[in-house]
């Protein structure tokens, strides 16, 4: 089985970054910038948003932390983000989710200014990317579909089954895949067979949050499996599929960690990027 290093593609992907924001840098005067707002001391947050930031700087992006206390009033969250869509010197802004509650997280992913919307979750960004128009692509999928590509996975033709219907993943990942012209099942809680279906795939795309939960006899031999899933157990990080008993079925598969993980912080640089490169002209 070949095994999709998330992590040595995304390393090659930051080098390539460093050396554009370099020569970007000196030819508009001045470098990207990526604004981070923090609500609260959620301890998984805190850890996604300092490797955010150490990204940035690894590759010359100004990362901007904006940490707000948990019992931040909606209006003056809202009053933050308006400031820095304003702001020239950021061009992307990231809101660190999930909000503590109380607070209301699509009201404020609305507000952001679809331009510096990194994570792409803005519903323009979503309606753009449905209708395969130019647009900031949400960062889970964009890396899952650049790790496969960059790993010689044609999807085109494929039958790609991906579990999980969230706005996060599983949504932006099927219209990703459709539009490089793969025919897609999407499964979810409802779905009256999911193994069946699976089973069907020659590329799965995990993304239901279950630990181990695709098994060695929900895959046809030689698919390939992309495990999205970071679950924390007792017996460390797994994903949502049983690598182990997958390593003489499938044919490729990302590992967990060190697969899709490092992939989606990579695309976070690229969207910063793209974003400044709109803004400078």
């Amino acid at each position: 089985m070949h095994i999709i290093d998330g992590k040595k593609t995304a390393a090659a992907i930051r080098q390539e970054l460093k050396d554009q924001v370099a020569a970007l840098t000196a030819r508009h005067g001045r470098a990207p910038g990526l604004a981070v707002i923090l609500v609260g001391g959620d301890p998984a947050s805190q850890v996604y948003v300092r490797n955010k930031e150490r990204a940035c700087e690894d590759v010359g992006i100004i990362s901007k932390g904006f940490r707000l206390p948990e019992d931040i009033p909606q209006a003056q969250l809202e009053d933050t983000i308006m400031y820095l869509n304003e702001d020239p010197s950021i061009d992307g802004l990231l809101l660190q989710l999930p909000l503590p509650k109380g607070l209301d997280s699509q009201r404020c992913l609305d507000l952001i200014s679809p331009s510096k919307d990194v994570d792409g979750f803005h519903p323009v960004n979503m309606g753009r990317l449905a209708l395969g128009l130019p647009c900031l692509r949400s960062c889970t999928p964009a890396g899952i579909m650049t790790l496969m590509e960059r790993h010689g996975i044609d999807v085109a033709g494929k039958k790609a089954v991906v579990i999980g219907r969230s706005n996060i993943v599983g949504k932006p990942l099927a219209l990703m895949l459709l539009q490089k012209n793969a025919t897609v099942t999407v499964c979810h809680s409802r779905t009256r067979d999911i193994a069946e279906e699976v089973r069907s795939a020659d590329i799965v795309l995990a993304a239901v949050g279950i630990p181990r939960f695709v098994t060695r006899d929900m895959v046809k031999p030689g698919a390939v499996v992309i495990d999205v899933g970071i679950n924390r157990t007792d017996l460390g990080l797994v994903g949502d599929c049983d690598f182990e008993g997958l390593r003489d079925v499938a044919s490729a598969m990302t590992p967990v960690p060190g697969g899709v993980g490092p992939m989606t912080i990579a695309q976070l640089l690229v969207n910063t990027l793209e974003a400044y490169v709109e803004h400078v002209g």
